[in-house]
């Protein structure tokens, strides 16, 4: 088989449907940046999971008379229910924080945002016991325990509100993975008319073809190999994407909370490590896609 003549038949064949080869590679990149996308968000969240695994912690907020005139956790009934939580069954430490140290420990969270900052006051930070178990699912042995009890304003699970925030992200995941299925959808059907016309606008050269001995597998061949670059030039072109939606959106986006440490920040790293993904998928659609329209509906 000369290669030279296969390349130059898929060479003539992107150029003689040019506008069907732009628009199939425009749908493959939408598909596989969506899909991109996703796999991000996945790594996202994997990442802040594990970074939270080991950080998790129960706050036993104190009323404001507490908070207001223990500062130092000396009386009761502050004193007794430090004493009450370390000696609690999974409790590993107990840490006293009062209004002052908590109002700094919130200014430094959310000091990219100057606007908060200026609205907050001193005295509407309680003093709270941070509580790390030794199991951070056994947070409901602390909340049975104390809340409710003489002095303690209320029991904040962590836990819960990361349950919630990792929900919002694995929507959000599972939108853009829907979003990119059905631009695969689109991709699929594009792929399938291109080769489809192709075939139908170079029948005579390869029923000439044919009729001098040339097999099946040889005639098919460069409108595989059509499909399969187009796959890969929207693959590459969806990295691209990825690059500048990172590089001029979503560190803007993202800055104030990547800044306060709330979410990890999303790397070239990030991106280099999913690009393999979308390449074989994008492959593996584009062949398979051709492979199958040749059979059924190309007569080759």
């Amino acid at each position: 088989m000369r290669t030279s003549f296969v390349f130059s038949e898929v060479i003539t064949g992107l150029r003689r449907n040019v506008t069907m080869t732009i628009a199939m590679i425009l749908t493959t990149a939408i598909s596989l940046g969506l899909l991109g996308g996703g796999l991000l968000v996945v790594r996202m969240v994997d990442k802040m999971q594990a970074n939270y695994a080991g950080k998790l912690e129960v706050s036993v907020l104190l009323t404001n008379d507490v908070s207001a005139n223990d500062k130092d956790c000396t009386q009761q009934p502050c004193a007794g229910l430090r004493s009450q939580l370390e000696q609690t069954s999974g409790v590993e430490t107990v840490v006293f924080q009062n209004r002052d140290e908590g109002f700094e420990r919130f200014k430094k969270i959310f000091e990219a945002q100057p606007e908060l900052l200026k609205l907050a006051r001193p005295e509407a930070i309680p003093a709270t016991f941070r509580v790390k178990l030794e199991d951070p699912e056994r947070t409901d042995v602390i909340k049975q325990a104390f809340e409710g009890k003489p002095g303690v304003k209320g029991v904040d699970d962590q836990g819960k509100f990361l349950d919630r925030f990792f929900e919002g992200l694995n929507g959000l995941r599972d939108v853009a993975l829907i979003l990119a299925l059905i631009q695969a959808f689109a991709a699929l059907l594009l792929i399938s008319n291109t080769i489809q016309v192709s075939a139908f606008t170079r029948r005579v050269e390869v029923g000439i073809m044919r009729l001098v001995g040339a097999t099946r597998w040889y005639t098919q061949l460069p409108f595989l190999i059509e499909a399969v670059v187009a796959g890969i030039i929207g693959s590459v072109t969806a990295v691209a994407g990825l690059v500048l939606f990172k590089a001029f959106f979503l560190d803007r986006i993202t800055r104030n909370l990547t800044e306060s440490g709330i979410i990890p920040p999303t790397g070239y790293l990030d991106i280099l490590i999913v690009s393999p993904w979308l390449f074989l998928v994008a492959i593996v659609i584009s062949a398979t896609t051709g492979y199958v329209t040749l059979r059924l509906y190309v007569r080759l």
